[in-house]
């Protein structure tokens, strides 16, 4: 019998204020200003991602990957038999890009080469995943990561997950890049609106690759 051991609460960028009325000012004042650093860093890690792909520097902001975003705080209880608990089960993210902020107790895991390797936590920097999203619109040339997290015997853990969704309303149609399209790359996946993915995604179980099969030709 697997054993789920995790809370869970979701802050909306645009309802951060409605959402928190039970913390302290100081603490909600120091959850917007990390949201601000955090589109600051977005902006220069899209630039850096488009000239991976060998576009503009602002191609995928004029795609407007970072304008719909969810901040979601996990908490993780101690759990006496971490063998038989998993915080959160293999999967990958549906979003574009997401940003985690780890504590220092560690719990990260991704899929390497068939096995599970940890990812330490290194105060002071943030774990980008790259989501089913722009595996999607990259034709593939990026891949979103397999990972979970995993239950600790005698320390709880907290970790800020921040997913970059694109735009649901009003009706934006993403698809594959135009450019990374070619003869010896053909086109993998449709077109899809974000609204067509949070749909299929929230109508079954947590799990890896889901939104990719969803789109794939």
């Amino acid at each position: 019998m697997m054993t789920f051991c995790k809370k869970n609460f979701v802050l909306l960028d645009n309802m951060v204020y409605r959402k928190l009325k039970c913390i302290k000012q100081a603490e909600i004042y120091a959850t917007v200003d990390y949201l601000n650093h955090v589109m600051k860093f977005v902006d220069t890690l899209f630039e850096l991602l488009s000239e991976a792909l060998g576009l503009e520097p602002n191609y995928l902001k004029c795609l407007e990957l970072e304008k719909g975003k969810t901040l979601v705080g996990h908490y993780y209880p101690a759990c006496p038999k971490p063998d038989l608990t998993l915080g959160i089960g293999k999967h990958t993210d549906t979003s574009f890009i997401t940003l985690l902020l780890q504590d220092e107790i560690g719990g990260l895991q991704v899929l390497h080469q068939n096995q599970w390797a940890s990812v330490d936590p290194i105060p002071g920097a943030l774990v980008v995943n790259i989501g089913d999203l722009l595996q999607i619109i990259s034709n593939d040339q990026f891949k979103s990561v397999i990972h979970r997290a995993i239950g600790n015997t005698t320390q709880s853990r907290t970790s800020f997950a921040c997913f970059f969704l694109g735009v649901a309303t009003p009706l934006k149609t993403y698809g594959p890049i135009e450019k990374l399209i070619t003869k010896e790359t053909p086109q993998i996946y449709r077109e899809f609106t974000i609204k067509d993915i949070n749909m299929n995604f929230y109508s079954k179980r947590l799990n890896d690759k889901c939104s990719l099969n969803y789109v794939r030709i």
